[in-house]
This record gives structure tokens, C-alpha cells and sequence, in this order.
């Protein structure tokens, strides 16, 4: 017949290379850039410093009245 009292271990040991496995993937999908030929970042760069251009203020409409 088969021992059973250690399967509990066995069991561990799966348990903390799942837990491994896991950790390992949530790394390659947040530093994935760097690895895969990318930048290393996912952010850009935008430039804030727009200007709008000038506006010319209204000219007074002289008003016709009757």
C-alpha cells in the first residue's frame, strides 16, 4: 500500500514553486520592455510647454443705427 503521511510536503513543495512560477511572470510582464527589445519604459514623454496661438483682439464694429 501507498505511505500517506507524506503527501503533506509534497504538496508544499508544489505550492512554493506555483508561488515561484507566479511571481516570476508578474516580473516579465512589468519589466517586459527591458527584456523584449523595448525602451524599459511604457510611458512618453509629452511636451507641456504648448502655446497657443495669439489671438488678435476684436475690432470695434462701429454699430448702425437707423
Amino acid at each position: 500500500m501507498a505511505d500517506s503521511n507524506g503527501g503533506g510536503s509534497n504538496a508544499a513543495v508544489v505550492a512554493i514553486f506555483v508561488i515561484f512560477v507566479i511571481i516570476v511572470i508578474a516580473a516579465l510582464f512589468m519589466f517586459g520592455g527591458q527584456f523584449f527589445g523595448g525602451s524599459g519604459s511604457t510611458t512618453k514623454k509629452v511636451d507641456v510647454n504648448v502655446k497657443a496661438p495669439a489671438v488678435e483682439p476684436a475690432k470695434a464694429v462701429p454699430s448702425k443705427s437707423p
